[in-house]
């Protein structure tokens, strides 16, 4: 059996929330399992043991709808990333699977070590997934440099190819009961308490919004809008509830909307390539997307909480088909 290295990148809470299905997978199936987190620390934990804990190269959210640059480049600490990329021993394993994670990535690179991604990104970059009309070359360029690997195997909100996968719904949102309560759910990691409350009031007053905000310690609650910090219990609990979920263009939140019969929009976060393509393929799906919650945008929104409907998907439990196929694709001779 083989030895395995599988790094993971721990900015937000997707490729945390994607871990805790794929990892029981490859401990039944290596002899030897590490797992490497890089990143600013996740509002999730990962209930296994992580050997390796890297600084490497996160993004940290602003509070106006985008990635705040500023905080960002002051937390790239260009020699730390070095470092960490000469010392991971990549070469001690017989496999290194990465999720977007980047220090991995360039240590197999500068090794020249196969890394194979299991992730999102990679299906993102498939010249077969939508794509939003306006092209961003620089940030398509970022997107695929940011952890370099030499074979893919991706998840993305439909099968856009053979070598696309539908996403992986951790366990834990497959077995809920899914109902309606009449609340609506939102994340949007981007903006602050302040703006989101305001924007949710003046939305409507009758509709009750749960929102979890990554700039909140406590629960508060201002009239028909109750603020909570960021739990995943508590937030999965909400979304079983919700009549509606309001998020960003991520992959992990809309999938388990979507799956779990849920009417979604979202918006997409300024200055972040992937969700723009995310929000392309949503809107192909038929899921509404809007840009911000300025003035212009909340007809939009308006009409959404009172003619939206839940978009059907179909989204079988394949993980442990595409991690048998990637060891048998990268490790043949080991795992026969």
């Amino acid at each position: 059996m083989p030895r395995i290295l599988y790094a993971i990148q721990g900015t937000g809470n997707g490729h945390l929330s994607r871990a805790l299905d794929i990892i029981p997978l490859l401990q039944q199936r290596a002899s030897r399992l590490d797992v490497l987190i890089s990143g600013p620390p996740a509002d999730l934990t990962l209930p296994f043991a992580v050997r390796y804990r890297c600084h490497g190269l996160g993004f940290i959210f602003g509070k106006k709808g985008g990635v705040n640059f500023v905080k960002t480049f002051w937390q790239l600490n260009s020699a730390a990333f070095m470092r960490e990329v000469r010392q991971l021993p990549v070469e001690a394993y017989d496999l290194v699977i990465s999720d977007f994670e980047p220090v991995s990535a360039w240590a197999c690179q500068l090794r020249k070590v196969p890394c194979v991604a299991l992730s999102h990104q990679s299906a993102v970059l498939s010249e077969q997934a939508p794509r939003p009309a306006r092209e961003d070359l620089i940030g398509r360029a970022v997107l695929r440099h940011y952890a370099p690997t030499t074979a893919q195997y991706g998840f993305h909100f439909d099968r856009y190819e053979p070598g696309i996968h539908t996403p992986v719904i951790r366990r834990q949102v497959r077995e809920l009961a899914s109902r309606n309560e009449g609340h609506y759910t939102v994340y949007l990691p981007a903006f602050d308490e302040e703006t989101l409350v305001k924007r949710l009031r003046y939305l409507s007053a009758a509709t009750r919004w749960e929102v979890f905000s990554k700039h909140s310690v406590q629960e508060s609650e201002h009239g028909n809008v109750l603020v909570r910090p960021v739990s995943g219990a508590a937030f999965t609990d909400s979304l079983a509830r919700s009549a509606g979920v309001l998020c960003g263009a991520g992959f992990e939140t809309p999938a388990e909307a979507l799956y779990l019969g849920k009417k979604l929009l979202v918006i997409p976060m300024k200055n972040q390539y992937e969700q723009t393509c995310n929000a392309a393929a949503l809107a192909q799906l038929g899921v509404p997307v809007v840009k911000s919650l300025k003035d212009k945008h909340l007809d939009a929104l308006d009409d959404w909480l009172r003619k939206g409907r839940a978009v059907p998907v179909q989204y079988p439990d394949e993980t442990a088909a595409v991690v048998d196929k990637l060891l048998l694709e990268q490790l043949p001779r080991l795992v026969r």
